[in-house]
């Protein structure tokens, strides 16, 4: 039996549940877990790496690219690890899980894959230093956050890109505490929001040399959901004038509950708190049998933002374990730019 045959049979003697618990119960209980605190000190490199005695982390990047075909795409790379009990080991044994995605999306179609690896065995894990994400030969790497080479394929795509990092870290929400409830859930968010990109795509129709921007978010925490959390609206939005955005809604049986972080155009970030963003659906698709939002209002009126954000593509549906849309979008009205979007629990 070979190791990846090995790795498939583990993958099913798990219960769904143990995946479910990180990606789709993030509202369930931290019991035995560690739990984001008010006031943490970030450590760096280090705080690149994994965190194990968290249940739930993240590794997410997402670009808007432009071909040298005249057309625009948008790329996600994201490595996620969940955690059975806060431990690890170096062996079959080990209790963390990863899965990885990756995607192309161009104006007419979307292409994803995913993988899926136990840990403590090498398939897929992170290093802090040098940096290191890797399942398979799904790969982002480099010395530090700074410069980065990003590679990942399925069966109809592929990319080789190289990034690199324009302005400083952001750190969201209270300098990385960020909170996600009236209940006070939160984790340790923080993001490079300002890489400049280049590299190939590799498509049915051929290579495509591309150039864009990318924006990497680093989370982690045990129960970054109240129990009544249902999914969210995410955005991540950088405007012409240098200036960005990212702002959330997380949808619940009490009310939404919204954060955003507003980056000035030298990298400097704000805070603002629930309820100072708004979002409003205006057109939805039927996509993978359900209806879900592919433009939407989005208001800021501290920084008078009044922004409508559309999909590249509305068929941008990650048909993944656990299924979400992420895709690239195009923002007009106060501000024009470009960005992506994630939604979860349609």
């Amino acid at each position: 039996m070979n190791v990846r045959t090995l790795l498939v049979v583990l993958l099913f003697l798990f219960p769904v549940a143990s995946w479910a618990q990180g990606y789709a119960d993030l509202g369930g209980s931290a019991e035995g877990f560690d739990v984001p605190q008010r006031g943490y000190q970030f450590d760096f490199p280090k705080d690149h790496g994994p965190h194990p005695s968290y249940r739930i982390e993240w590794w997410y990047l997402t670009a808007n690219l432009q071909g040298a075909d005249g057309r625009d795409y948008g790329i996600q790379w994201t490595l996620f690890r969940s955690a059975l009990k806060p431990a690890e080991t170096q062996s079959w044994q080990s209790p963390q899980l990863w899965m990885g995605h990756a995607a192309v999306t161009t104006p007419d179609t979307h292409y994803f894959a995913e993988r899926l690896s136990r840990g403590g065995i090498g398939q897929a894990g992170v290093t802090a230093q040098p940096f290191e994400a890797w399942i398979d030969e799904w790969r982002m790497a480099g010395l530090d956050f700074d410069a980065l080479t990003l590679s990942a394929n399925g069966a109809n795509f592929g990319y080789n890109l190289s990034l690199n990092a324009q302005d400083p870290l952001v750190f969201h929400g209270d300098a990385g505490y960020s909170v996600k409830s009236a209940d006070g859930q939160a984790s340790y968010y923080y993001s490079q929001p300002s890489y400049a990109v280049e590299g190939v795509l590799h498509l049915p129709e051929g290579d495509v040399a591309v150039t864009g921007e990318g924006w990497l978010d680093r989370e982690w925490s045990s129960q970054p959901l109240a129990s009544d959390q249902s999914g969210w609206d995410w955005f991540s939005l950088s405007f012409e004038d240098g200036t960005k955005l990212m702002a959330f809604r997380l949808r619940g049986g009490r009310g939404d509950f919204t954060s955003a972080t507003w980056i000035d155009a030298e990298g400097t970030a704000v805070a603002l708190p629930d309820g100072s963003a708004s979002f409003t659906s205006l057109e939805t698709a039927r996509v993978a049998g359900r209806d879900v939002p592919v433009q939407w209002r989005v208001t800021l009126p501290d920084r008078g933002v009044d922004v409508e954000v559309s999909a590249l593509t509305p068929n941008a549906w990650m048909a993944t374990r656990f299924e979400y849309w992420e895709g690239p979008v195009t923002v007009s009205g106060s501000h024009k730019g470009r960005g992506y979007l994630e939604m979860t629990g349609y």
